[in-house]
């Protein structure tokens, strides 16, 4: 099973991640309140994270798309809606409802 490790506002969260999940429920199911608003579907890029190591896959055309629209990214950010766990991975999670104080939003579809 692939590791993922977390930097949060709280601090680091390791954990194991069933392979082909989402990582934003991988995140969710352990502990991290991330945000989420459009349950998943690559539209308000509210679930970013920035990879510090290892291999989220292919991005999308909807995720590169929604990407496309913000200027204040790097080229290691990806939506956890939209990367499916398959390797190793080490993110830093950009936003949590606990740190902006509003719910994380609706759950994801797996």
């Amino acid at each position: 099973m692939p590791k993922i490790t977390a930097e949060t506002a709280a601090g680091t969260v390791a954990f194991e991640a069933e392979k082909g999940r989402k990582l934003v429920l991988c995140l969710e199911d352990n502990g991290v309140d991330i945000l989420h608003r459009c349950g998943g579907n690559a539209r308000c890029t509210t679930c970013r994270v920035e990879i510090l190591s290892g291999d989220p896959g292919e991005i999308g055309e909807a995720e590169h798309a929604i990407l496309a629209t913000k200027t204040d990214l790097n080229d290691h950010t990806r939506l956890s809606c939209q990367v499916r766990v398959d390797d190793d991975l080490h993110v830093k999670v950009i936003r949590q409802a606990s740190v902006e104080g509003i719910d994380a939003g609706g759950r994801p579809v797996d």
